[in-house]
């Protein structure tokens, strides 16, 4: 084979990088392999830098494999532009290089593959993709991060305006990406790539100071290191230490989020330790303190309590001789290799391994505490991207308290997160059927905030379920999503047998009407009279009282004579005087002092409410309020009717419903209000409603008129713990 340079990089060089951990002569054939078949494919295509296409797929496949990644993945390196720009098919692929590559390939090109709608639903798709896609096969993630890695170094080609759109994507999506992973080196190169096009005024001010205080600084960590290490290996303690730059961006976000000068961030003089195991990194920890005094508050175990991308180390600040701040970081050899490869570091490709991808997935599953809930977390979410994305980032990446199981299984949530957020984390039907919670062995409400450190037990009951009240405790997006789903079904299962008990109770009421052969069929008819969408509501309606059945029947106008026809319309015609209507009702009706006249029960209406008269068959004028739900859409048996002026002889009952939340004495505080006001209460009802927490008080009370009535709501509403008082319509 005769090697070639290809603008500033070779075959020979991708594979010297292989060989170092790759000795089989068939995987280093199928690198080779996959390089001259993109070599074929790309030929006569070119960059915006005047280079041939494939300079781009060679530094992507050498990229991985200094990640020590498999051949495999190498091979899918140089060929994941194949099918998107070479229009190479997926079968194709896969007749030559095997199914695995050809799905790596074709998973990296959908990902790219995505209609514009906005900015934030751009994001999330791109988002969830990139999510799906590493659930399947994390090796396509590798090579998506490598592909852009590539692209941004190389992004000065570029248009200005598509440089920023590129640079901001990067920065919105694939460094957050590369950060969940742990992947520390690809972030912090994307993210000060992205700064630089961004914010290039900013970029070189912070390198321009950086550069400044270089010299200075650098004197100070190395005579720190001296020190240090002095100290360390008089403690026979083995370890490799040396100081370490912060990149530019991560500075820039501390200026920016926490308003701080340049001069005011701790971390400039940084200094890492790395020794040979965690019992090493406590006794570095512990001499550095007895020599330095550490900065309150500054002191981060990551080694007892991983971050969620599995990184792990002792971070300290100390006040140095001089006054000078350093942070210190303490790991062990693997801890740093995890901190700078994140997932890849358990993905290094080894020889002679047998079934690797199912392997290292276990294994990244195991130890990345997020991924290991990543489908559960999903799981019942729609297809809406946003909400996709929205659930993953506030209950698995903006995760920031560490809570445990009595187990000791350690549990990411979001700040402000509660017992019943851990318990649907651990699984949706321990969260439908908690009923409490133990916390660090203390009997803890529900709704207790948890911290870090917390180790929580749960109490469950099989025969109980969330409430509606449980939304307004829950922080995490998942819980809140199964907790709707749960009272959704309820809610669901209930109304279909409140359906079918006003179903029984229509045919009950037109058996003895004698109509069963003919209400049914009209009832399409008299929808729109009740504002329902479907026989379904109006059987809804009429199970829980909201629909009376004889308003419904008086709708039906089923078997109605004619000459009673011409009553009603002369009825309405009417132009007689306005007549007192005899009894203690206080209304009066035009032309009407023969017909019997009562207040309907269903909305009990006041002297003072505005109302109206509603002819009935065979029971006369009922009057109802205006706004009765029984009345609101009829359109031809209402009579204008009156309060009688300076009526004051009138004994009206309205019964109130109050809610509120249970507390002792709630009841006496209730009645001795209403007797206060002079109110005749004739009957009271409190029960306890499902969440166990709150309370719904029905009062049957009798009162003067609409003012009376309205003093009393007023009065009860500045009752403690009362939430609402309102008129209850029968």
């Amino acid at each position: 084979m005769a090697d070639e340079m290809i603008g500033n990089i070779s075959l020979s060089m991708i594979l010297q990088e292989a060989e170092k951990y790759i000795e089989s002569k068939e995987n280093l054939e199928l690198i080779e392999k996959a390089f001259y078949f993109a070599k074929e494919k790309h030929a006569g295509q070119y960059r915006k830098s005047g280079e041939p296409y494939l300079v781009h797929v060679m530094h992507v496949a050498h990229i991985l494999a200094k990640l020590s990644m498999s051949p495999i993945t190498i091979a899918a390196g140089f060929l994941h532009d194949v099918i998107e720009d070479c229009d190479v098919s997926k079968e194709e692929l896969a007749k030559e290089f095997g199914e695995d590559i050809a799905q790596i390939v074709e998973s990296v090109t959908k990902i790219g593959n995505i209609e514009f709608v906005d900015e934030k639903e751009y994001l999330a798709a791109n988002h969830r993709k990139i999510f799906i896609a590493m659930a399947n096969d994390i090796r396509v993630i590798f090579v998506k991060l490598v592909d852009r890695v590539h692209n941004m170094r190389t992004l000065q080609f570029q248009p200005e305006e598509k440089q920023k759109r590129i640079a901001q994507e990067t920065l919105d999506v694939y460094a957050p990406i590369a950060h969940r992973l742990g992947i520390a080196q690809i972030k912090n190169e994307l993210e000060d790539l992205s700064f630089q096009y961004l914010h290039p005024d900013k970029y070189y001010e912070i390198a321009r100071l950086v550069e400044m205080r270089k010299v200075e600084r650098d004197a100070q960590v190395t005579q720190m290191i001296t020190t240090i290490s002095k100290m360390l290996m008089g403690n026979d303690i083995k370890f490799n230490i040396f100081g370490r730059s912060k990149h530019l961006y991560s500075i820039y976000k501390k200026m920016v989020t926490k308003n701080k000068r340049f001069d005011e961030i701790l971390d400039l003089l940084a200094i890492r330790i790395i020794t040979e195991n965690e019992l090493n990194c406590y006794e570095t920890l512990g001499y550095i303190h007895a020599e330095y005094r550490p900065i309150p508050g500054r002191l981060k175990d990551y080694i007892a309590m991983p971050k969620m991308n599995m990184y792990q180390s002792l971070h300290t600040t100390i006040v140095g001789d001089e006054g000078n701040i350093f942070e210190i970081q303490i790991r062990t050899y693997e801890m740093d290799d995890v901190a700078e490869h994140g997932v890849a570091a358990h993905w290094k490709y080894k020889e002679g391994s047998k079934n690797m991808p199912a392997k290292g997935r276990k294994e990244i599953e195991d130890r990345l505490s997020w991924f290991k809930d990543f489908n559960m977390m999903t799981e019942g979410v729609d297809e809406n991207a946003v909400e996709y994305m929205d659930v993953l980032t506030s209950d698995i990446f903006d995760a920031n308290i560490y809570v445990m199981t009595p187990k000791g299984r350690v549990i990411d949530l979001p700040n402000g997160a509660t017992p019943i957020d851990f318990a649907y984390r651990i699984h949706t039907e321990v969260g439908h059927q908690t009923v409490g919670a133990t916390v660090n062995s203390i009997l803890v409400p529900l709704n207790t905030p948890l911290k870090t450190g917390d180790v929580v037990k749960l109490r469950t009951n099989k025969q109980s379920g969330p409430s509606e009240d449980w939304l307004k405790v829950v922080k995490t997006s998942h819980a809140r999503n199964k907790i709707r789903q749960y009272l959704q079904k309820i809610q669901q299962e209930e109304r279909s047998t409140l359906v079918q008990k006003g179903e029984q109770m229509f045919k009950e009421e037109a058996k003895k009407r004698k109509l069963e052969d003919k209400s049914f069929k009209k009832l399409d008819n008299i929808l729109n009279n009740f504002s329902v969408q479907s026989v379904d509501d109006l059987m809804y309606a009429i199970a829980t009282k909201a629909l009376s059945l004889q308003s419904v029947f008086e709708k039906l106008d089923v078997q109605k004579p004619m000459d009673e026809h011409i009553k009603f319309e002369k009825l309405l015609a009417s132009k007689a005087p306005v007549r007192k209507v005899e009894g203690d009702t206080g209304v009066r009706v035009k032309g009407i002092d023969s017909m019997m006249v009562s207040m309907s029960k269903c909305c009990s209406p006041v002297y003072g409410d505005d109302i109206v008269g509603y002819v009935t068959k065979g029971a006369g004028i009922k009057v109802h309020r205006k706004d009765c739900p029984n009345v609101v859409n009829e359109k031809q048996r209402l009579l204008d009717v009156y309060w009688e002026e300076g009526f004051s002889h009138g004994d009206y009952e309205s019964v109130l419903t109050i809610a509120s939340s249970d507390r002792s004495f709630l009841l006496t505080d209730l009645v001795t209000t209403t007797s206060q006001l002079r109110v005749r209460l004739l009957a009271v009802n409190s029960e306890i409603d499902e969440d166990k927490v709150h309370v719904t008080t029905t009062m049957r009370v009798v009162v003067k008129d609409a003012q009376h009535l309205r003093n009393l709501i007023a009065n009860l509403r500045k009752v403690d713990s009362v939430i609402r008082v309102e008129r209850k319509i029968l």
